[in-house]
């Protein structure tokens, strides 16, 4: 028992909270979104508008709304995980009936002060509800047929309904997210062998419908897989994104050419510098020491989110943590290999860097579920 928690009964319960909050993992998060300001001011050519700023008002707003569900005991995140699930997705369904359109996608809806990404929602209320569903199911049942269809139901139907806005990129994130939640579960794997065997009969059949009357994806989808399979036979076209996302990363060397003095983002060769993109800007200011070091900090937030979870008695506690460190660890590696060529360009943001507020408050309110599973765990009297 170490001294804080031996003299905690001396403090109040209130400040009792926030002693038992884990700053550590609250300074990594501020560290990654002030290197994400940095580059944000970068690529505007010195100047906090329109993103730095903007980003920063976010990051504050997202860190209160944090420490303000780090407070909330966690079994009322775990009674309110089906009506918030259940939020999503009237939310999602307004975005098919009212939502904004931006750059050829309905994915918004307009709130006024800023634009509300329900999709991104959706990946940390599909977290909450699996984690609630696997805490009330008996252990024995996990892997019964019956339980697990609706698990499976949870996970299918945003999916489609974000298929349809169309985003690629999130409906991916959600199917990765939700199976890995299953997986944590203790889901047998004979179940996920048979998902792989399917996901591979449906690549085939994507591939296959290219071009036909049934055609499964839309046109500018089967763009990015070709370019992703062959970026050199387009490189003015449809592989000119990930061309220059290629250039750039490789000019940065092991140094990078300095803060503000990256020749591909501020001569505009690299498209959406500001969002998808960001990771290129990174490497090639500060070079492969630079990037490395953002994957350090990321890495370091997993291990802490890990052993929070390994630590907590309570099964939905840990679920819940274990699943929104799953979510972060997919947000970073998607970005990161789509950049580098290893993934079809499919619109993920580098968490907490790349310009977006709907991701970074989604994913600040899911670090701050984590601080309330961790603050209200049972400790050592």
């Amino acid at each position: 028992m170490s001294y804080l928690e031996y003299n905690v009964k001396f403090v109040p319960t209130g400040l009792r909270k926030v002693l038992y909050i884990n700053w550590v993992l609250v300074i990594l998060l501020t560290s990654v979104a002030g290197l994400g300001f940095l580059m944000l001011y970068s690529v505007a050519g010195g100047s906090m508008d329109p993103w730095a700023g903007a980003q920063m008002k976010r990051f504050a707003l997202g860190m209160s709304l944090m420490f303000i569900i780090a407070m909330v005991p966690i079994w009322f995140w775990r009674n309110m995980a089906v009506l918030a699930f259940g939020a999503s997705l009237i939310l999602l369904l307004l975005v098919d009936l009212v939502g904004v359109t931006g750059m050829g996608a309905q994915r918004w809806i307009d709130l006024g002060f800023m634009r509300l990404q329900p999709s991104e929602l959706t990946k940390i209320t599909l977290v909450m509800v699996l984690a609630a569903y696997y805490d009330w199911l008996d252990v024995s049942k996990v892997s019964r047929p019956l339980w697990v269809l609706l698990p499976l139901a949870m996970i299918l139907v945003p999916t489609a309904m974000v298929l349809r806005q169309p985003d690629l990129g999130t409906s991916i994130l959600l199917v990765a997210g939700g199976g890995a939640m299953m997986f944590l579960a203790g889901v047998n794997l004979f179940y996920f062998i048979a998902v792989i065997a399917a996901g591979v009969g449906l690549v085939t059949a994507v591939l296959v419908s290219k071009g036909t009357e049934w055609q499964i994806l839309k046109d500018y989808q089967y763009r990015r897989i070709d370019t992703f399979l062959d970026p050199a036979s387009d490189p003015l076209g449809a592989g000119y994104h990930i061309t220059q996302s290629k250039i750039t990363l490789g000019s940065g060397g092991w140094t990078g050419k300095g803060f503000m003095q990256g020749t591909q983002s501020r001569l505009s060769f690299l498209p959406e510098k500001h969002t998808d993109f960001i990771f290129t800007t990174l490497a090639e200011e500060f070079g492969f020491l630079g990037a490395a070091s953002l994957l350090a900090m990321y890495l370091l937030i997993i291990i802490f989110c890990v052993v929070t979870a390994l630590q907590n008695r309570d099964r939905f506690s840990s679920l819940l943590t274990l699943g929104i460190a799953t979510t972060f660890f997919l947000f970073f590696a998607v970005n990161m290999s789509m950049v580098m060529g290893l993934a079809p360009v499919v619109g993920v943001p580098l968490p907490m860097v790349s310009y977006g507020g709907s991701a970074m408050l989604v994913l600040l309110v899911g670090f701050g579920l984590v601080q309330s599973a961790h603050v209200h765990k049972a400790r050592q009297k």
